[in-house]
């Protein structure tokens, strides 16, 4: 016999889901209607719509479309999180096929130092990265005059931080989609005389990248935000959430850093909206 939830309880649960989404979006809804507002200052009262925090090209009102600054931050966010991307997808589909086709000593201790670094605080990542760094550069400088550039803050470093915990996030997911996967139609490739290369590439490849591509989409989208493990391990080529940092300390909050969170707000859920076709299953014919 079916319960009817009690009326009270039910309307309780609405309001309680309608503040949860309220409470999400409030902060987002603000930082986007003042990248619009012809106010020299991101707060009410609304002086009228514009479009110069993204498109002026002079001051007071130097939008981000020709803040030269903020647009070097774009280059380099881009520039990272596009290496770390690929990096990711590439060992993920490695540790996919690691972690599901084989069978080694100490399997499920190395599975869980492979998730390991997505509990670690960024902050304590990037700090550790950083000192390592340090640490190895040092050492083979001063014992074999090895001038290693790489190790020192600056963006392959960032690259490397990055990739240490979001190779993590690619891995577990096309480890899922590898799980799903029906091996017997392998099988059914190599009686057939297909070689091992041809199989990988005509059969097992084209199933897992629905799932490569969305985790290459969470990965540039994780590398493009990240701010704990890169502050520590940035140089002079500062990616954009570092300069939006530098930029809010040395100047405050302006309408600029709106306009930008807007356009990133955008992009985000664009490729976030990418991520969910690609995953999507064709239909059966």
């Amino acid at each position: 016999m079916a319960i009817k939830p009690n009326t009270a309880f039910l309307t309780a649960y609405q309001f309680y889901i309608l503040a949860f989404f309220v409470f999400l979006a409030a902060p987002l809804v603000a930082a986007g209607m003042f990248a619009f507002n012809d106010s020299l200052f991101p707060s009410l009262p609304w002086r009228g719509f514009t479009l110069d925090w993204f498109f002026n090209d002079t001051e007071p009102k130097l939008g981000m479309f020709h803040d030269r600054r903020l647009l070097r931050g774009l280059y380099y966010s881009f520039v990272i999180a596009s290496f770390v991307s690929l990096l990711s997808v590439f060992v993920g589909t490695c540790n996919a096929f690691l972690f599901v086709r084989c069978n080694f000593p100490a399997k499920d201790f190395f599975y869980i130092m492979m998730v390991l670094p997505l509990v670690i605080p960024g902050v304590i990542l990037g700090i550790s990265i950083l000192l390592l760094a340090s640490n190895v550069a040092n050492s083979a400088e001063s014992a074999f005059s090895l001038d290693l550039r790489f190790l020192r803050p600056g963006i392959i470093l960032v690259v490397l931080g990055q990739f240490s915990f979001i190779t993590t996030i690619t891995s577990l997911v096309i480890i899922a989609r590898l799980k799903k996967f029906d091996e017997s139609m392998e099988e059914a490739a190599y009686n057939l005389g297909a070689s091992r290369v041809r199989v990988l590439r005509t059969i097992t490849l084209p199933f897992l990248f629905p799932a490569m591509a969305a985790a290459g989409i969470v990965a540039f989208l994780v590398s493009f935000e990240n701010f704990n493990t890169t502050l520590f391990l940035v140089g002079s080529e500062a990616p954009l959430t570092i300069t939006m940092y530098d930029r809010m300390v040395k100047v405050g909050s302006t309408p600029v850093l709106n306009a930008v969170s807007f356009f990133l707000m955008v992009g985000s859920a664009a490729l976030a909206l990418v991520s969910v076709l690609v995953q999507r299953d064709k239909p059966q014919t």
